[in-house]
């Protein structure tokens, strides 16, 4: 059986380290844009919920985000997100939706 040279076994270990931090990157990236999309769902979910309080409470869905700021407590990091809220009716629920605006 032959021995492996100090400087082929060094290569191959070095490549190893590579594949392992290539791997350990993709991950966190797929990771990171799972957790963004679970992060404007919930928004989504937060901003249908106060609707629907509000729909409860008072009989007819908000004329506007606003409206839930201002009486629901909805509180909204536009820094980060930027929220589409489409009113319909009085008594069809809003259109929602959530745009992560990214880095700076």
């Amino acid at each position: 059986m032959r021995l492996i040279s100090k400087h082929r076994f060094l290569a191959a270990m070095i490549l190893a380290a590579v594949i392992l931090i290539a791997a350990v990157l993709a991950w966190a990236g797929v990771s990171s844009r799972n957790s963004m999309a679970d992060q404007t769902d919930s928004i989504r979910d937060t901003v249908m919920a106060r609707a629907l309080q509000c729909y409860v409470i008072e009989g007819a869905y908000p004329e506007s985000l606003d409206y839930l700021k201002e009486n629901y407590g909805l509180a909204v990091n536009t820094e980060d997100y930027r929220i589409i809220y489409i009113p319909y009716a009085e008594n069809l629920p809003p259109e929602v939706k959530v745009i992560y605006l990214g880095d700076k």
